[in-house]
């Protein structure tokens, strides 16, 4: 973690203290023995923070929970399942999500698997893990990521309204256990790994029913095209 920490200001307002908590501490100690170890760290520091910088607090609609970034270089960005562009082929979870994207609202996506653009919609694209090893994934597991990311799932739950919150997996609805479902849309599924997406993942429908909900809130839906 840089000292000068870049985080979109309202971001930093809410999040601020986590920083100089013993365990944020300890995170960055780690990530820095690992670079001196001469280890590669994906993505680079400069996009570790893309989700939140991407989408404002206020700006908020989606919340899309992801595991770690992908652990093959070039790939990950910051956000999560997305691929920074010109990536082919496309991650084997990222192709089942375009696949239930087509079924769902017959939107085609298989030409790109960069979503940046959902991001600047109100869809924060938020990994557990903001960091991994190239070539290790899960690597970074219980380093300290996940209590980071647990407050900015509490700080949106807290703070915010109406927000839908897409947990594909055990993995993500554990993470989202705390979610007050009376204030905010779950849509829960099986994840869309090739593990899993035969199981409940396909025929979900849940950029549909995300959009439907927004509505719903007289909130402008989300254009899945990238």
């Amino acid at each position: 973690m840089q000292n000068n920490i870049n985080l979109e200001s309202s971001w930093l307002e809410v999040l601020k203290e986590e920083f100089s908590k013993p365990y944020m501490q300890e995170l960055k100690k780690f990530l820095v023995e690992e670079k001196q170890k001469g280890k590669i760290i994906l993505p680079k520091g400069s996009l570790w923070f893309n989700a939140l910088n991407s989408t404002p607090l206020d700006k908020v609609k989606v919340v899309i929970i992801g595991q770690d970034p992908y652990p093959t270089i070039g790939h990950s960005h910051g956000l999560c399942f997305s691929v920074l562009p010109h990536i082919k082929p496309l991650p084997k979870s990222l192709l089942n999500i375009n696949k239930e994207l087509l079924d769902d609202l017959n939107i085609n996506n298989f030409h790109s698997g960069y979503l940046q653009s959902w991001t600047q919609q109100g869809v924060l694209l938020l990994n557990a893990i903001l960091t991994v090893e190239a070539g290790k994934s899960g690597s970074h597991q219980g380093k300290g990521w996940e209590i980071f990311t647990d407050k900015i799932i509490e700080v949106i739950n807290q703070k915010c309204n109406n927000i839908v919150f897409i947990l594909w997996g055990s993995y993500a609805q554990k993470k989202g256990i705390s979610i007050d479902t009376n204030r905010h849309m779950i849509i829960k599924s099986p994840h869309p790994s090739p593990l899993s997406a035969y199981r409940g993942f396909f025929g979900s429908k849940p950029f549909s029913r995300t959009n439907n909900y927004l509505i719903s809130q007289n909130k402008i839906p989300i254009n899945w095209q990238v």
